[in-house]
């Protein structure tokens, strides 16, 4: 099963914000949780994750991708021919017995020469290529070729070189970009490593909070779990997907069909489960670590939402919405990142 929601900060989330339906069944703080599971170690849970570290390479991949895409026809190259190790802006079209197939056309593509990006011949049929010569290219598709139409096939392609682009960085080319505050070449390389070292890390925590749930309901030994929780989560996430779905003028059943390859019941029942479970197993962890939210946290935290959200008081943020539901939320948060600084984790 696809899992979207496996943190439980998102299922708090469903359930706080898509119409407070956990009411049916009282707040957990009141609910005696350890009927319902035996919590199983939840210090030292192993996780294995791979670095978050951003090497020289992915920076300067992406920063020439972002430089290049600036480059216009008119800061290219249009003076020597094309050789090995180019890179090339080219309009082409492929054809079959004279006729054009699907995916065989572009106008304006990056090719670099020597990459291996197209198929054997292309590349190489265009070194020598002065900018604004036009030639057709007598080539094979292989025959493991994807599209099995194509496979093993002759065509033809018609390639123009439009330019070569420059080798050199300059600055205005990246001013012309239009990111805010990045006028230069060397700031727009630190604004590419600040953006892929932000993604790596928030790749890693998610990695890490993931495995770290997923270990801690892997240890816990659950009873029958009370079917009035079962229910507030089906309600939640049922409401929330059927409003989606009708924005999207798509049925659940579809959706869910398309998206976790289960039909609507059975992907409601699975999430139900899942969901309760965490709860449970959050609660407890709770319990046990003195970890639940006080009324004077929750008011705090209520206080810096609805700051941040520009309202003007709590009752306004709140609306019709139920703090204790967001009492458990902010429960939620702590216990996570207890369960994190705890982890042990292996790197690699």
């Amino acid at each position: 099963m696809k899992r979207k929601l496996t943190i439980l900060l998102a299922v708090l989330l469903s359930a706080a914000m898509m119409g407070g339906c956990g009411k049916e069944s009282g707040a957990l703080k009141d609910m005696k949780v350890e009927k319902y599971l035996t919590l199983g170690e939840y210090m030292g849970l192993p996780v294995q994750l791979p670095s978050a570290a951003v090497d020289e390479a992915q920076v300067e991949e992406l920063f020439r991708a972002l430089y290049l895409d600036s480059v216009t026809p008119e800061m290219g190259i249009l003076d020597r021919e094309v050789v090995q190790g180019d890179t090339v802006n080219i309009d082409y079209e492929g054809k079959k017995d004279g006729v054009a197939f699907a995916g065989g056309t572009a106008s304006g593509a990056q090719l670099e020469i020597g990459s291996g990006s197209f198929i054997a011949g292309f590349e190489d049929g265009l070194v020598g290529a002065a900018p604004g010569e036009t030639r057709d290219l007598d080539l094979r598709f292989p025959e493991g070729y994807g599209n099995a139409e194509l496979a093993g096939q002759a065509v033809v392609f018609t390639v123009t070189v439009n330019y070569i682009y420059p080798t050199d960085y300059k600055d205005e080319v990246v001013a012309a970009l239009g990111i805010a505050d990045i006028t230069t070449v060397e700031g727009l390389r630190q604004f590419v490593r600040d953006y892929l070292e932000t993604n790596a890390q928030n790749t890693y925590r998610a990695k890490l909070e993931s495995t770290v749930v997923d270990n801690l309901i892997a240890g816990c030994v659950f009873q029958e779990i009370p079917e009035a929780v079962l229910q507030r989560y089906r309600n939640n996430i049922q409401e929330g997907m059927e409003a989606d779905c009708a924005a999207q003028g798509v049925d659940i059943n579809t959706y869910c069909m398309y998206s976790y390859g289960m039909d609507a019941e059975t992907f409601l029942d699975q999430y139900a489960q899942e969901a309760a479970k965490q709860s449970l197993a959050f609660q407890a962890v709770a319990n046990a670590e003195d970890l639940n939210v006080t009324d004077e946290e929750l008011q705090e935290n209520l206080e810096q939402y609805a700051n941040q959200g520009g309202y003007a008081t709590v009752e306004e943020f709140l609306g019709e919405m139920d703090r204790e539901e967001y009492r458990e939320y902010f429960m939620f948060e702590k216990v996570l990142d207890f369960l994190t600084q705890n982890a042990r984790i292996t790197e690699y």
